[in-house]
């Protein structure tokens, strides 16, 4: 593992749109010694926070400067059309971009979606922002196509938005300085990616404990042979050479086996 040595203090970005709560309380109940700050960063200048060293990562938009950042992707969002409630698309459940094709889509510089010229017609001048587009779309001036978390981040009660299904997604991603890879920034990965707290990755594992053994318990062996019942008039614990059922007499005892009697005292 590269990198300089972890921080006190782990500091992510993210972008409009990106919820990165989970992953702050999955840090927070693991690394509750390290706190996480988060730096809320317009799309538009990710990259350059990133370069800059303004956060040790951040969960962004493609595109990014791979020849300084590294990057690991993690969803990609549905595009959708935001549009007037009152507006023809709000028919249906979802469209195409041939459906726009004489709308007029809004180009925001904050573009998330990559695309050189946007289907439909364009407008006279391009919004600076994503939320000043969806004000011209309630202004009735267009339509505009962002992925479908923009949208709920700038709902309106006056629009809504549909699906276009042949339209480019936008992929969220998890991106770093590449010569800053630090212990934290590993930690922050295997979030992420749902490891385990026990990951062989990221921080130290926790050794496995020694199992306890559970004392043997003694089987009866089974035997083959069925046990037969005694015949009649046999007592099943007699011996079987002394004639009669009688209990042969201990060693060096009286013949026929009977109890030795006490010695007499002599006159």
């Amino acid at each position: 593992m590269t990198g300089s040595e972890a921080s006190p203090s782990f500091r992510l970005a993210y972008v409009p749109g990106v919820t990165p709560t989970k992953w702050v309380r999955i840090w927070n109940e693991r690394l509750p010694d390290v706190p996480l700050t988060l730096i809320a960063t317009p799309a538009a200048e990710a990259s350059d926070v990133l370069r800059d060293r303004g956060a040790d990562a951040g969960l962004v938009r493609l595109p990014v400067d791979r020849s300084v950042l590294s990057a690991i992707p993690l969803y990609a969002e549905t595009t959708v059309a935001v549009i007037p409630k009152d507006h023809v698309v709000a028919a249906v459940d979802e469209v195409t971009l041939a459906d726009l094709a004489d709308e007029t889509v809004l180009h925001p510089l904050d573009d998330t979606l990559g695309w050189e010229r946007p289907p439909g017609q364009p407008a006279f001048e391009r919004p600076a922002t994503t939320a000043d587009a969806v004000e011209l779309v309630a202004a009735g001036i267009g339509v505009l196509l962002v992925p479908q978390s923009l949208a709920r981040l700038h709902h309106r009660k006056d629009l809504t938005y549909r699906p276009v299904t042949d339209a480019p997604e936008s992929q969220v991603v998890l991106s770093w300085p590449e010569d800053e890879t630090t212990d934290l920034v590993e930690e922050f990965i295997g979030i992420v990616r749902g490891r385990t707290v026990n990951s062989s990755r990221g921080r130290t594992p926790t050794p496995p404990q020694p199992k306890t053994k559970r004392p043997e318990t003694k089987r009866p062996e089974k035997s083959g042979a069925t046990r037969q019942k005694p015949a009649a008039g046999k007592n099943p614990r007699s011996g079987g050479g002394a004639k009669g059922g009688a209990k042969p007499g201990p060693k060096g005892g009286s013949k026929g086996g009977g109890k030795r009697g006490k010695p007499r005292r002599r006159p």
